[in-house]
């Protein structure tokens, strides 16, 4: 693989992980695909919800991201914001069609895993 490209998916995903969301969404908008992986599976959507970066999560939603992609472990970014504790994330991502049932475990299984019922609400 070109290793230019690989440097580059590198900065994508760490702008992801950081936040960067006014750069992402740069890269976003010359064609970088929303749901790129890592090797791991991560998406950048994912990595954004998991790192409590908001700005991040909602321009990677506003370009379509997908938020019920699972990752190699079949965890989705509304489990991993459930248990980071991220309830701002949790609702963009619910509001963006995520479903609370996807994935192991999903983010209802998680919610109730560490006691945290009153996000068992925004679920339906």
């Amino acid at each position: 693989m070109d290793p230019e490209l690989i440097e580059l998916a590198g900065r994508v995903f760490d702008l992801a992980r950081t936040g960067d969301a006014s750069a992402l969404g740069a890269y976003l908008d010359v064609g970088v695909p929303v749901n790129l992986t890592n090797d791991r599976g991560d998406s950048l959507l994912m990595l954004a919800a998991y790192h409590g970066h908001l700005d991040a999560v909602t321009v990677l939603l506003d370009h379509d991201a997908d938020p019920n992609r699972a990752n190699d472990k079949g965890q989705t970014p509304a489990a991993g914001a459930v248990f980071k504790g991220e309830d701002d994330i949790l609702r963009a991502l619910l509001d963006a069609g995520a479903d609370p049932d996807a994935g192991t475990p999903s983010a209802r299984d998680s919610a109730t895993m560490f006691g945290k019922t009153e996000l068992l609400e925004l679920f339906g």
